[in-house]
């Protein structure tokens, strides 16, 4: 990723931090990689939610579908 970073903080727990620092003593790939890896995942299955331009492929099954999704998107403006 060589795009630029905006620094935050966030705290784990302390098996999370072990498991992490073991991750990195075997892969060699940074915490903070395998923090934001984690974070691109939780985006994807919750794009749903994110506000973006609809398309027009089929939803899968365990996506909502477009009516669906303005249906939630009006629900939460009131």
């Amino acid at each position: 990723m060589s795009r630029r970073k905006v620094s935050t903080t966030i705290y784990i727990t302390p098996e999370q931090s072990e498991k992490l620092k073991l991750l990195n003593d075997r892969t060699k790939v940074a915490v903070a990689e395998y923090i934001r890896q984690g974070i691109d995942l939780i985006l994807r299955q919750h794009a749903h939610l994110l506000p973006g331009q609809l398309t027009l492929d089929v939803p899968k099954a365990d996506e909502p579908n477009a009516h669906e999704v303005v249906q939630a998107v009006a629900a939460s403006k009131k």
